[in-house]
């Protein structure tokens, strides 16, 4: 950057879960919609439910928040279509420097802040849908803070309106039924993933009353 300020890189917004105007915690939650922390989009087609939280008192050093989910009722019975999605929904005007759907399509590097209260596997999609265009990549939880670092192919198809519709979505898989999980990971763009490929391998949040899952510190940037 010749030393020069380089402005905001970072695509998400409120990634460090500073702010939570609806409110700090919600408990028995199994319905779609913002809850908690602002940005931060909850989905659910499942019997399950959980508690959303924005959690202060433990956090990654450098940050003084994190978002926190916790089961309260599992669902261990999984039928096909069923998931539970954490998602951040983003502007096409904010996205224009990807550069999807063009020549000049650039690669995207998200990374991020993850723990839990025990070992599991959870996938993360970019969701384009404004050309119903997906790429997933798994991701590992431990019961201490790690940050994890995803890159993303560039993707020269289907270009993302400039305007202050959703574009774009990050999407994190925390459950999800045999039509999301049975087959091989989507890893590649596609317009039309394999079913049982959008978050295939992963384990279940809601397989126990005792899961957690903490995050915090998510960018998403070119390059």
């Amino acid at each position: 950057t010749n030393s020069q300020i380089g402005g905001r890189r970072n695509i998400i917004i409120n990634g460090a879960m500073q702010i939570s105007q609806r409110s700090t915690s919600v408990s028995s939650l199994n319905s779609d919609g913002y809850h908690t922390l602002d940005r931060w989009k909850m989905a659910f087609n499942t019997s399950g439910d959980i508690t959303m939280s924005q959690d202060s008192s433990d956090t990654p050093n450098g940050f003084g928040s994190a978002l926190k989910i916790s089961t309260t009722t599992a669902d261990t019975s999984i039928a096909g279509g069923e998931y539970l999605l954490l998602q951040c929904l983003n502007e096409g005007q904010n996205l224009q420097s990807i550069k999807k759907g063009t020549a000049d399509a650039e690669t995207l590097t998200l990374s991020f802040y993850v723990k839990g209260n025990a070992n599991a596997t959870y996938a993360v999609e970019l969701s384009d849908d404004d050309n119903g265009r997906k790429v997933s990549k798994t991701f590992s939880v431990t019961s201490s803070w790690n940050r994890v670092v995803l890159t993303f192919p560039a993707d020269a198809t289907g270009e993302l309106t400039n305007d202050n519709n959703n574009s774009l979505v990050v999407r994190f898989f925390l459950h999800g039924g045999s039509d999301y999980t049975s087959g091989t990971l989507n890893s590649n763009w596609s317009g039309s993933p394999a079913s049982g490929s959008r978050a295939a391998g992963i384990d279940s949040i809601l397989d126990s009353t005792s899961r957690t899952f903490h995050l915090t510190g998510v960018q998403l940037e070119v390059g």
